[in-house]
């Protein structure tokens, strides 16, 4: 599995150092325990009027860096290995042993009555309030009994936690002074372009507040960590602790929140992400006003329309977000939605991908009706739908990509696309545990130089469908593909039941 696959933006066990280590690649967030710091992403971008005649980032940070913060987060141990250096927090053991022990340095001993009682995770933030507001990231306070904020000047102030957000990594404080406090503003993030200068401001290891500078590397960044991954990728070095510290342009202003770095020994290779300006600050307004927040639900595995879906039912070019699946009693199939749709649009705003239908679908306050456009079998239609609550453990879109393992009863092939397939019997849906009612064939042979093979198709995948007719036996898919084939489609649409998931993939015919 891809490192960036198992992305989590947690804290590892009890809170030891929200650092992922996945060897040989690690994806870090900042945050520290034991006088560590987890890992985030910074930059800047230039610095139009503030910058000095020789070009130095000194009033840039004059004006930004008293707003940065420290934060410091305590929590409960939740278990106690006496041969745990850290007190049973196995993870971040080897994050110890990969940071420390591979460089010849000796390993941190925490004292045992500490192992057992708390737990302290160091991060970042600023200061966007005089009334003392911060923003950080969720995963620096996720569980914390107590937080508490260390000004640029030195003064230590408790915080109480206003609200957070784990879906955007996000979370709000609030700290009381009895003086001003400086503040930063929010950017346009909209406006960043690769190239541009940008500082990250945070306190890397617990040394103290440090800045970096380097430059937008990439825009866009989705590290399959949650459904609004926009992240901007940016080289300025961060470390373990820049965790929701701000990444500020030229200007001074906060056009990202460090968030993560992309690392293979946990410290910073200049491949660093940032949660964008315009996201954070519609989430923090949000967070301000308290508590959680609540996410839209439609109820749909989606997936994207790629040039050889689009050719295999007759879309002009890629777009959309084609509809895998509709669960059962979910507001999509209380809509009509159907598996097989392509959906352009969503109250109001055009879909572009999966991805744009995620974020616009979880925008939506739950309860409110929205007008979904949709593509079916070559017509344009529109409908309305009644959005839900979003549950934890429920997902606007996924991705089914569990395999299965194969029948080896002999079955019928097609050789154009290179597949062996055979029907569904009671042995076959018991080796893959499926349902008694499913129908369909099953890929038992993928020849591995056809064009099934270099689709993805997977021995074990039933086809359920074909050309979005469905199909329940190997004969009527052989019989649907051949059609496809004869009436001069450049590839065919097959509808792939894989695990707990249904998906479409597209399968060139071969040339000639």
């Amino acid at each position: 599995m891809s490192p960036m696959n198992i992305l989590r933006r947690h804290r590892v066990a009890a809170l030891l150092g929200a650092a992922l280590i996945i060897s040989p690649v690690v994806v870090s967030f900042a945050q520290n325990n034991a006088g560590l710091s987890t890992v985030a992403a910074t930059t800047q971008t230039p610095v139009p009027g503030i910058t000095a005649p020789n070009g130095s980032f000194a009033p840039v940070i004059a004006v930004t860096k008293p707003a940065v913060v420290t934060i410091t987060s305590v929590t409960k141990a939740q278990a106690q290995d006496e041969g745990s250096p850290l007190g049973g927090n196995v993870p971040f053991d080897q994050f110890f042993q990969q940071f420390f022990g591979d460089q010849g340095m000796p390993m941190p001993k925490a004292p045992p009555q500490q192992q057992s009682q708390r737990q302290e995770a160091l991060g970042s933030g600023f200061i966007v309030g005089a009334d003392g507001t911060i923003v950080t990231n969720n995963h620096v306070v996720d569980g914390a009994s107590s937080i508490k904020v260390t000004l640029d000047d030195g003064t230590e102030l408790p915080a109480k936690l206003v609200g957070h957000d784990a879906k955007n990594d996000l979370a709000v404080l609030k700290i009381k002074a009895d003086k001003p406090l400086p503040t930063v503003k929010w950017g346009d993030s909209s406006k960043l372009m690769t190239g541009d200068q940008v500082l990250a401001i945070g306190n890397p290891f617990g040394i103290g507040t440090t800045v970096t500078a380097g430059i937008v590397s990439a825009r866009g960044r989705d590290l399959h960590s949650g459904p609004f991954d926009d992240f901007i990728q940016i080289d300025a070095p961060i470390n373990h602790g820049n965790s929701g510290g701000p990444l500020v342009d030229v200007n001074g202003n906060v056009i990202g929140i460090n968030t993560a770095i992309y690392s293979p020994n946990g410290g910073s290779v200049g491949v660093g992400f940032a949660i964008p300006s315009d996201q954070a600050e519609k989430v923090v307004a949000k967070l301000m006003k308290g508590g959680d927040i609540e996410y839209g639900y439609l109820g749909v595995q989606i997936q994207p329309v790629t040039p050889d879906v689009a050719s295999a039912i007759g879309i002009d070019h890629p777009g959309g977000a084609l509809v895998s699946q509709v669960t059962d009693g979910s507001p999509a199939a209380k809509a009509g939605i159907e598996t097989g749709d392509v959906i352009t649009g969503f109250g109001g705003q055009e879909i572009k991908d999966p991805k744009d239908l995620s974020r616009a679908v979880a925008d939506v306050s739950p309860g409110a009706r929205e007008t979904v456009n949709i593509w079916r079998k070559g017509k344009a239609m529109q409908i309305s739908a009644d959005v839900g609550r979003n549950a934890e453990d429920q997902k606007t879109a996924s991705n089914g990509n569990q395999s299965r393992s194969p029948s080896a009863e002999q079955g019928l092939r097609v050789p154009s696309l290179g597949l062996g397939l055979t029907d569904l019997t009671p042995d076959i849906r018991d080796q893959l545990n499926l349902a008694g009612n499913q129908r369909g064939a099953v890929v038992e042979r993928v020849n591995p130089d056809k064009a099934a093979s270099a689709a993805g198709i997977q021995p074990g995948d039933v086809i359920v469908g074909v050309d979005q007719t469905l199909v329940k036996t190997a004969r009527q898919a052989n019989q649907a593909i051949a059609e496809a084939g004869k009436s001069g489609k450049k590839s065919v649409l097959l509808l792939i039941d894989r695990g707990d998931a249904q998906i479409f993939v597209a399968v060139p015919f071969a040339a000639g």
